[in-house]
Protein backbone atom coordinates (compact mmCIF):
# COMPACT_ATOMS: atom_id res chain seq x y z
CA UNK A 1 0.00 0.00 0.00
CA UNK A 2 0.97 3.39 -0.85
CA UNK A 3 0.81 6.70 1.13
CA UNK A 4 0.38 9.67 0.19
CA UNK A 5 -0.49 13.34 2.50
CA UNK A 6 -2.67 15.91 1.60
CA UNK A 7 -2.44 19.62 2.66
CA UNK A 8 -4.57 22.54 2.06
CA UNK A 9 -2.10 25.50 0.67
CA UNK A 10 -2.22 27.87 3.11
CA UNK A 11 0.32 30.62 3.69
CA UNK A 12 3.24 30.41 3.74
CA UNK A 13 4.18 27.72 0.95
CA UNK A 14 7.25 27.08 2.25
CA UNK A 15 5.32 25.29 5.40
CA UNK A 16 3.54 23.12 2.90
CA UNK A 17 7.16 22.70 1.06
CA UNK A 18 8.51 21.76 4.56
CA UNK A 19 5.65 19.39 5.57
CA UNK A 20 5.79 17.22 1.95
CA UNK A 21 9.44 16.90 2.38
CA UNK A 22 9.12 15.26 6.02
CA UNK A 23 6.45 13.32 4.48
CA UNK A 24 8.91 12.09 1.65
CA UNK A 25 11.01 11.02 4.53
CA UNK A 26 8.69 9.18 6.40
CA UNK A 27 7.98 6.78 2.83
CA UNK A 28 4.93 8.99 1.62
CA UNK A 29 5.07 8.30 -1.97
CA UNK A 30 2.30 10.97 -3.13
CA UNK A 31 2.23 15.03 -1.90
CA UNK A 32 -2.13 16.60 -2.56
CA UNK A 33 -3.21 19.48 -2.47
CA UNK A 34 -6.34 20.89 -2.03
CA UNK A 35 -7.11 23.29 -5.27
CA UNK A 36 -9.69 26.13 -4.60
CA UNK A 37 -8.39 29.34 -5.86
CA UNK A 38 -10.29 31.88 -3.76
CA UNK A 39 -9.87 30.28 -0.44
CA UNK A 40 -6.27 28.59 -0.58
CA UNK A 41 -3.15 29.84 -2.87
CA UNK A 42 -2.49 28.58 -6.12
CA UNK A 43 -1.02 24.82 -5.72
CA UNK A 44 0.94 24.52 -8.80
CA UNK A 45 2.83 26.95 -8.19
CA UNK A 46 3.65 25.64 -5.03
CA UNK A 47 4.08 21.81 -6.93
CA UNK A 48 7.35 22.87 -8.45
CA UNK A 49 8.56 23.66 -5.19
CA UNK A 50 7.75 20.37 -3.63
CA UNK A 51 8.88 18.46 -6.46
CA UNK A 52 12.38 20.68 -6.84
CA UNK A 53 12.81 19.96 -3.09
CA UNK A 54 11.66 16.11 -2.99
CA UNK A 55 13.19 13.56 -5.44
CA UNK A 56 10.32 10.90 -6.00
CA UNK A 57 6.86 12.10 -4.56
CA UNK A 58 4.38 12.67 -6.82
CA UNK A 59 2.11 15.43 -6.78
CA UNK A 60 -1.22 16.29 -7.80
CA UNK A 61 -4.70 17.93 -6.68
CA UNK A 62 -6.98 16.38 -4.68
CA UNK A 63 -8.93 17.48 -6.62
CA UNK A 64 -8.94 20.02 -9.56
CA UNK A 65 -12.05 20.20 -11.69
CA UNK A 66 -12.90 21.00 -15.27
CA UNK A 67 -14.65 24.09 -14.70
CA UNK A 68 -11.78 26.79 -12.83
CA UNK A 69 -9.18 26.33 -15.69
CA UNK A 70 -9.57 25.94 -19.37
CA UNK A 71 -8.21 22.27 -20.15
CA UNK A 72 -5.27 23.13 -22.52
CA UNK A 73 -4.00 25.13 -19.45
CA UNK A 74 -4.70 22.47 -16.94
CA UNK A 75 -2.87 19.76 -19.23
CA UNK A 76 0.32 22.25 -20.09
CA UNK A 77 0.49 22.56 -16.32
CA UNK A 78 0.97 18.92 -15.93
CA UNK A 79 3.37 18.55 -18.76
CA UNK A 80 4.90 21.74 -17.95
CA UNK A 81 6.21 20.15 -14.29
CA UNK A 82 6.35 16.54 -16.13
CA UNK A 83 8.87 17.62 -18.48
CA UNK A 84 10.99 19.67 -15.42
CA UNK A 85 10.97 16.96 -12.71
CA UNK A 86 10.14 13.77 -14.49
CA UNK A 87 6.40 12.63 -14.74
CA UNK A 88 5.55 13.04 -11.10
CA UNK A 89 2.65 14.56 -11.54
CA UNK A 90 -1.15 12.97 -10.79
CA UNK A 91 -4.60 14.81 -11.68
CA UNK A 92 -6.79 14.22 -8.85
CA UNK A 93 -10.39 15.55 -10.66
CA UNK A 94 -13.88 15.78 -9.55
CA UNK A 95 -16.78 17.76 -10.44
CA UNK A 96 -15.77 20.72 -7.95
CA UNK A 97 -17.26 21.61 -4.74
CA UNK A 98 -15.40 24.36 -3.03
CA UNK A 99 -13.79 25.62 -5.97
CA UNK A 100 -17.09 26.48 -8.22
CA UNK A 101 -19.20 27.09 -5.44
CA UNK A 102 -17.61 29.94 -3.37
CA UNK A 103 -16.93 31.18 -6.97
CA UNK A 104 -20.81 31.48 -7.38
CA UNK A 105 -20.95 28.20 -9.99
CA UNK A 106 -22.37 25.33 -9.85
CA UNK A 107 -20.47 21.91 -9.88
CA UNK A 108 -19.93 20.46 -13.45
CA UNK A 109 -21.81 17.68 -14.95
CA UNK A 110 -20.29 14.22 -15.47
CA UNK A 111 -20.50 14.46 -19.10
CA UNK A 112 -18.17 17.46 -18.87
CA UNK A 113 -16.29 15.96 -16.21
CA UNK A 114 -15.69 12.63 -18.33
CA UNK A 115 -14.47 14.99 -21.55
CA UNK A 116 -12.26 16.95 -19.49
CA UNK A 117 -10.57 13.49 -18.51
CA UNK A 118 -9.89 12.44 -21.52
CA UNK A 119 -8.86 15.82 -23.16
CA UNK A 120 -6.28 17.09 -20.07
CA UNK A 121 -5.03 13.24 -20.19
CA UNK A 122 -4.46 13.29 -23.90
CA UNK A 123 -3.24 16.99 -24.19
CA UNK A 124 -0.39 16.08 -21.31
CA UNK A 125 0.56 12.81 -23.37
CA UNK A 126 1.38 14.75 -26.23
CA UNK A 127 -1.62 13.25 -27.97
CA UNK A 128 -4.35 15.80 -30.09
CA UNK A 129 -7.83 16.21 -28.23
CA UNK A 130 -10.77 18.51 -28.97
CA UNK A 131 -11.67 21.15 -26.37
CA UNK A 132 -14.66 23.40 -27.33
CA UNK A 133 -15.44 21.86 -30.63
CA UNK A 134 -11.01 22.53 -31.37
CA UNK A 135 -8.90 20.36 -31.89
CA UNK A 136 -5.38 20.98 -29.69
CA UNK A 137 -2.17 19.37 -29.46
CA UNK A 138 1.05 20.48 -27.14
CA UNK A 139 3.76 20.06 -29.85
CA UNK A 140 6.47 19.86 -27.52
CA UNK A 141 5.40 17.27 -25.22
CA UNK A 142 7.29 14.40 -25.19
CA UNK A 143 6.90 11.35 -23.33
CA UNK A 144 4.45 12.63 -20.96
CA UNK A 145 2.35 10.77 -18.76
CA UNK A 146 -0.59 12.12 -16.87
CA UNK A 147 -2.52 9.19 -14.69
CA UNK A 148 -6.14 10.59 -14.29
CA UNK A 149 -7.99 9.80 -11.07
CA UNK A 150 -11.77 10.91 -10.56
CA UNK A 151 -12.72 11.20 -7.13
CA UNK A 152 -16.77 10.22 -7.17
CA UNK A 153 -19.37 8.98 -4.74
CA UNK A 154 -23.07 8.50 -6.64
CA UNK A 155 -23.45 5.80 -8.83
CA UNK A 156 -23.35 7.88 -12.24
CA UNK A 157 -19.57 9.18 -11.11
CA UNK A 158 -18.75 5.56 -9.63
CA UNK A 159 -19.38 4.52 -13.27
CA UNK A 160 -17.90 7.07 -15.09
CA UNK A 161 -14.39 6.38 -12.97
CA UNK A 162 -14.71 2.98 -13.61
CA UNK A 163 -15.14 3.78 -17.62
CA UNK A 164 -12.28 6.42 -17.81
CA UNK A 165 -10.59 6.98 -14.88
CA UNK A 166 -7.21 5.68 -14.27
CA UNK A 167 -7.71 5.87 -10.21
CA UNK A 168 -10.64 6.12 -8.03
CA UNK A 169 -10.20 8.56 -5.23
CA UNK A 170 -12.71 8.09 -2.27
CA UNK A 171 -12.99 10.57 0.64
CA UNK A 172 -13.70 8.63 3.60
CA UNK A 173 -11.97 5.78 5.07
CA UNK A 174 -15.45 3.26 6.08
CA UNK A 175 -14.72 -0.02 4.95
CA UNK A 176 -18.65 -0.94 4.38
CA UNK A 177 -18.41 2.09 1.86
CA UNK A 178 -15.50 1.71 0.79
CA UNK A 179 -16.26 -2.26 -0.38
CA UNK A 180 -19.54 -1.25 -2.38
CA UNK A 181 -17.98 1.80 -3.68
CA UNK A 182 -14.88 -0.04 -5.11
CA UNK A 183 -17.34 -3.31 -6.42
CA UNK A 184 -19.09 -0.28 -8.27
CA UNK A 185 -16.45 1.19 -9.62
CA UNK A 186 -14.57 -2.63 -11.11
CA UNK A 187 -17.86 -3.54 -12.54
CA UNK A 188 -18.38 0.09 -14.58
CA UNK A 189 -14.54 -0.82 -15.55
CA UNK A 190 -15.24 -4.54 -16.89
CA UNK A 191 -18.66 -3.28 -18.68
CA UNK A 192 -16.11 -0.81 -20.57
CA UNK A 193 -13.73 -3.64 -21.38
CA UNK A 194 -11.52 -2.53 -19.00
CA UNK A 195 -9.14 -4.40 -16.58
CA UNK A 196 -10.84 -3.67 -13.28
CA UNK A 197 -7.14 -4.40 -11.79
CA UNK A 198 -6.27 -1.28 -14.14
CA UNK A 199 -7.39 1.50 -12.01
CA UNK A 200 -5.95 2.27 -8.86
CA UNK A 201 -7.90 3.06 -5.84
CA UNK A 202 -7.32 5.57 -3.14
CA UNK A 203 -8.86 6.27 0.06
CA UNK A 204 -8.42 9.62 1.57
CA UNK A 205 -9.59 10.91 4.75
CA UNK A 206 -7.91 12.34 7.84
CA UNK A 207 -5.61 10.46 10.63
CA UNK A 208 -4.67 11.15 13.88
CA UNK A 209 -2.63 9.10 16.12
CA UNK A 210 -2.60 9.03 19.99
CA UNK A 211 -4.88 8.40 22.76
CA UNK A 212 -6.92 11.33 23.84
CA UNK A 213 -9.99 9.72 21.09
CA UNK A 214 -12.38 12.81 22.19
CA UNK A 215 -9.82 15.27 20.95
CA UNK A 216 -8.52 13.67 17.71
CA UNK A 217 -12.63 13.24 17.33
CA UNK A 218 -12.95 17.07 17.24
CA UNK A 219 -9.84 17.69 15.13
CA UNK A 220 -11.33 15.63 12.52
CA UNK A 221 -14.97 16.10 13.08
CA UNK A 222 -14.65 19.01 10.07
CA UNK A 223 -14.46 16.00 6.98
CA UNK A 224 -17.79 14.51 7.78
CA UNK A 225 -19.33 18.33 6.60
CA UNK A 226 -16.74 18.12 3.63
CA UNK A 227 -18.17 15.04 2.95
CA UNK A 228 -21.58 16.14 4.00
CA UNK A 229 -21.67 18.59 1.07
CA UNK A 230 -21.22 16.03 -1.99
CA UNK A 231 -23.90 13.59 0.11
CA UNK A 232 -26.50 16.50 0.28
CA UNK A 233 -26.16 16.40 -3.80
CA UNK A 234 -26.69 12.33 -3.66
CA UNK A 235 -29.90 13.14 -1.47
CA UNK A 236 -31.23 15.80 -3.99
CA UNK A 237 -30.97 13.67 -6.25
CA UNK A 238 -31.69 10.05 -5.28
CA UNK A 239 -33.86 11.21 -2.10
CA UNK A 240 -32.98 10.24 1.42
CA UNK A 241 -33.92 6.63 0.89
CA UNK A 242 -32.64 5.24 -2.56
CA UNK A 243 -31.51 1.45 -3.62
CA UNK A 244 -29.31 3.70 -5.48
CA UNK A 245 -27.22 5.18 -2.76
CA UNK A 246 -26.39 3.46 0.74
CA UNK A 247 -28.00 4.82 4.04
CA UNK A 248 -24.79 4.09 5.78
CA UNK A 249 -23.61 7.41 3.75
CA UNK A 250 -26.48 9.41 3.15
CA UNK A 251 -28.30 8.76 6.88
CA UNK A 252 -26.04 11.51 8.71
CA UNK A 253 -26.90 14.11 7.15
CA UNK A 254 -30.41 14.65 8.24
CA UNK A 255 -29.34 17.58 10.51
CA UNK A 256 -27.25 19.80 8.22
CA UNK A 257 -28.05 22.93 7.77
CA UNK A 258 -26.02 24.84 5.21
CA UNK A 259 -22.58 25.09 5.04
CA UNK A 260 -19.71 27.86 5.40
CA UNK A 261 -17.13 27.82 2.79
CA UNK A 262 -14.49 29.98 5.15
CA UNK A 263 -14.49 26.86 7.65
CA UNK A 264 -13.78 24.60 4.84
CA UNK A 265 -11.53 21.63 5.74
CA UNK A 266 -10.91 23.11 8.93
CA UNK A 267 -10.77 21.91 12.64
CA UNK A 268 -13.44 23.71 14.19
CA UNK A 269 -15.68 24.52 11.25
CA UNK A 270 -19.08 25.72 13.35
CA UNK A 271 -20.91 23.77 10.09
CA UNK A 272 -20.24 20.44 11.10
CA UNK A 273 -22.08 19.84 14.53
CA UNK A 274 -24.43 17.99 12.93
CA UNK A 275 -21.92 14.87 12.14
CA UNK A 276 -21.87 12.81 15.18
CA UNK A 277 -19.05 10.88 16.68
CA UNK A 278 -19.74 7.56 15.33
CA UNK A 279 -19.29 8.95 11.54
CA UNK A 280 -15.80 10.77 12.46
CA UNK A 281 -14.89 7.46 13.30
CA UNK A 282 -15.92 5.47 10.53
CA UNK A 283 -15.04 7.46 8.19
CA UNK A 284 -11.98 8.99 9.92
CA UNK A 285 -9.07 6.77 11.38
CA UNK A 286 -8.25 8.01 14.70
CA UNK A 287 -6.64 6.33 18.09
CA UNK A 288 -2.88 4.43 18.70
CA UNK A 289 -1.10 3.42 15.87
CA UNK A 290 -1.97 0.09 16.01
CA UNK A 291 -5.95 1.14 15.48
CA UNK A 292 -4.54 2.82 11.87
CA UNK A 293 -3.20 -0.41 10.95
CA UNK A 294 -5.94 -2.94 11.76
CA UNK A 295 -7.98 -0.45 9.79
CA UNK A 296 -5.73 -0.05 6.95
CA UNK A 297 -5.14 -3.42 6.36
CA UNK A 298 -9.06 -4.37 5.95
CA UNK A 299 -8.90 -1.46 3.46
CA UNK A 300 -5.93 -3.14 2.23
CA UNK A 301 -7.94 -6.07 1.72
CA UNK A 302 -10.46 -4.65 -0.05
CA UNK A 303 -7.85 -3.26 -2.87
CA UNK A 304 -7.13 0.10 -1.73
CA UNK A 305 -3.58 0.61 -3.35
CA UNK A 306 -3.11 3.76 -1.76
CA UNK A 307 -4.02 6.03 2.11
CA UNK A 308 -4.13 9.51 1.46
CA UNK A 309 -3.64 11.29 5.50
CA UNK A 310 -5.66 14.02 5.44
CA UNK A 311 -3.38 16.18 7.67
CA UNK A 312 -5.72 19.32 8.94
CA UNK A 313 -5.18 19.31 12.30
CA UNK A 314 -3.17 20.49 15.19
CA UNK A 315 -0.53 17.25 15.22
CA UNK A 316 0.76 17.71 11.71
CA UNK A 317 4.37 16.79 12.28
CA UNK A 318 3.60 13.74 14.48
CA UNK A 319 1.12 12.45 12.52
CA UNK A 320 3.58 12.39 9.25
CA UNK A 321 6.33 10.97 11.69
CA UNK A 322 4.14 8.32 13.36
CA UNK A 323 2.96 6.76 10.02
CA UNK A 324 6.62 6.68 9.01
CA UNK A 325 7.90 4.98 12.01
CA UNK A 326 5.02 2.30 12.99
CA UNK A 327 2.22 2.46 10.28
CA UNK A 328 4.13 2.71 6.64
CA UNK A 329 6.37 -0.26 7.95
CA UNK A 330 3.63 -2.25 8.88
CA UNK A 331 1.53 -1.77 6.02
CA UNK A 332 5.08 -2.78 3.89
CA UNK A 333 5.88 -6.11 5.24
Amino acid sequence: MDFGLVLQTDPPASRVVSLMKRAERNGFTHGWTFDSAVLWQEPFVIYSQILAHTTTLKVGPMVTNPGTRTWEVTASTFATLNDMFGNRTVCGIGRGDSAMRVAGRKPNTLARLGEAIDAIRDLAEGRESEVDGQPLRLPWVRDGKLPVWMAAYGPKALALAGRKADGFILQLADPYLTEWMVKAVRAAAVEAGRDPASVTICVAAPAYVGDDLAHAREQCRWFGGMVGNHVADLVARYGEHSDMVPEALTAYIKERHGYDYSHHGRAGNPSTDFVPDEIVDRFCLLGPAEAHIEKLKALRELGVDQFAVYDMHDAQETTIDAYGAEIIPALSR
